[in-house]
């Protein structure tokens, strides 16, 4: 139905003024404003049609085909398919690793760094996947670009199971993680989509547990596995779980992005109607861009918020130093397992048990708190809702974080019993949730048109530090200990504690004082 846009905003300020007006004089309680989440938190309005005017827009502020009018079920069953994915990715990216000694032996391979680097080059695929992945889905939509992608990852799952070569499975390996990295990345922007800020905490946790909890389980799957057949049936079983996943994703995924289903509206119009002048209602206030120029432009987008924005830069920075920190972990758990308490490469993947348990805690911890604290400081900030309300729970998780490099680390190099170093993991699993959960919400409430962009960013350099760092792990512990060179990661750890208060204190600050023009809008 056409709406003309100057009655609208007509209608909208005198709405505004009236419930100004039958505002009372005195402040609600605060117990009634939290639970009265909707009314706290600013309702965005959404563009709609205007046919006199040349645009093209939703068919009203309830129209069912807009991704944030769709029912409950609708939204939590696609954010469940887009998760079910994000736990097949990861899981490849460690499932590799207690399994690498039956390769080598196969290979003949003794470099202990040539052999580390064919289990952390798949996250050098996260780290070049999201830069181009995110923006190309910003530009023809989620589902079409994540199909892609995860068939992408299938395939490559063969070469990988096929390689007669330790090159071969690098670069196997390699393009795997590349087509792998869109359920991570692309995931923000379905949580943008489909979820208002008030529930985008507990939506942002259901995605991401994949991604976290993946790695972990990863490695107990795959130590058996490679124990008990071939480390090949490794990327057989990635191979089988991908694709059946991908297929029942091909039937039930929908398109979630507004832009391009609006698009695809307008296009749809502009035939039906005959006219060539329809217009995006999302493309007003933007210069007008050539197909190029748009692929071009949203290609530089996760870019110039890494290096335009310091506060993107600074969460990206102490997210890439708490993954690192993981992974550096994980170069050490199956051979302590193995060397110190004598468990087989299947019962060593077990211990990560004590991280995965963390994780798990974290993440309901975080679903349970996120939303409900951001809800609480709206209302005491008069209803005005800010993305820093995500933040103020990580100061507590930061500092709970390296608790765990001192107790695993001195544990394990004194061989206390086998149980002690394992529970000594569960503090690190709680305290990366603690972090992670916030910066990911955060990131999408900040940009929640380009969440996919900025998601891209944090993955990308996450990715980067991952796959290199643990790299320099071996040589580190034998030249330190367990003992000091568990310590010396607590230690650093603890120097970035500071990190989280500041973005909490300042964060606003730094946002709105370096603020970067991601619409392409005319000046």
């Amino acid at each position: 139905m056409a709406t003309n846009l100057e009655e609208q905003k007509q209608n909208s300020s005198s709405s505004t003024i009236n419930e100004e007006r039958e505002q009372p004089n005195n402040q609600p309680d605060l117990e009634k404003q939290v639970t009265q989440a909707t009314s706290i938190i600013p309702v965005p309005k959404f563009p709609e049609t205007d046919l006199s005017q040349g645009l093209v827009g939703w068919d009203g502020q309830d129209d069912p085909e807009n991704p944030q009018n769709f029912a409950a079920g609708k939204k939590w069953a696609l954010l469940a398919l887009i998760s079910a994915f994000t736990l097949i990715s990861p899981l490849a990216s460690s499932m590799f690793s207690p399994a690498v000694v039956y390769m080598a032996e196969e290979f003949h391979e003794t470099n202990e760094t040539i052999l580390s680097f064919t289990v952390s080059i798949y996250l050098v695929g996260y780290v070049f996947g999201p830069l181009f992945l995110a923006p190309l889905s910003e530009i023809f939509g989620r589902r079409v670009v994540l199909s892609a992608s995860n068939w992408f990852f299938v395939v490559w799952q063969i070469g990988c199971a096929l390689a007669k070569n330790i090159e071969t499975l690098i670069v196997c390996r390699l393009f795997a993680g590349i087509g792998g990295s869109a359920c991570i990345t692309l995931g923000a922007g379905v949580v943008a989509d489909l979820f208002p800020i008030e529930m985008r905490g507990r939506a942002t946790s259901i995605w991401s547990m994949g991604p976290l909890i993946g790695p972990v389980i990863g490695p107990i799957a795959g130590g058996f596995l490679g124990e008990e057949v071939s480390w090949q049936w490794i990327f057989w079983l990635l191979l089988i779980a991908g694709g059946a996943m991908q297929l029942g994703i091909e039937v039930l995924n929908k398109e979630t992005y507004a832009p391009v289903l609006i698009k695809w509206k307008t296009a749809k119009l502009s035939k039906e109607l005959n006219r060539n002048d329809l217009k995006s209602a999302y493309d007003i206030g933007r210069e007008p861009l050539s197909d190029g120029q748009i692929l071009k432009r949203s290609l530089v987008r996760p870019v110039l918020l890494l290096f335009k924005s310091p506060i993107v830069a600074l969460l990206s920075l102490y997210m890439s130093l708490v993954y690192g920190l993981l992974y550096l972990f994980f170069t050490t758990i199956s051979d302590v397992f193995t060397s110190n308490y004598g468990f087989t490469v299947g019962l060593s993947g077990l211990a990560y048990l004590g991280i995965g348990i963390g994780f798990f805690v974290g993440l309901m911890i975080i679903a349970l708190t996120n939303d409900r604290i951001v809800k609480k400081l709206t209302a005491q900030n008069n209803g005005k809702f800010e993305p820093e309300m995500r933040l103020p729970t990580m100061i507590m998780f930061s500092c709970i974080l390296p608790i765990s490099f001192f107790w695993y680390g001195w544990t394990a190099d004194k061989h206390v019993f086998w149980i002690v170093p394992i529970i000594g993991m569960f503090p690190f699993g709680v305290g990366m949730m603690g972090v992670f959960m916030p910066i990911q919400t955060y990131i999408i409430d900040c940009y929640p048109a380009y969440a996919a962009s900025a998601n891209a960013t944090l993955t990308a350099t996450r990715s980067l530090v991952g796959a290199f760092l643990p790299l320099a792990g071996p040589a580190m512990f034998q030249s330190l200990g367990l003992g000091w060179g568990n310590s010396l990661l607590g230690f650093l750890a603890l120097a970035f504690v500071p990190l989280p208060i500041i973005f909490t204190k300042f964060g606003k600050q730094i946002r709105e004082r370096w603020t970067i023009d991601l619409e392409g809008s005319k000046k």
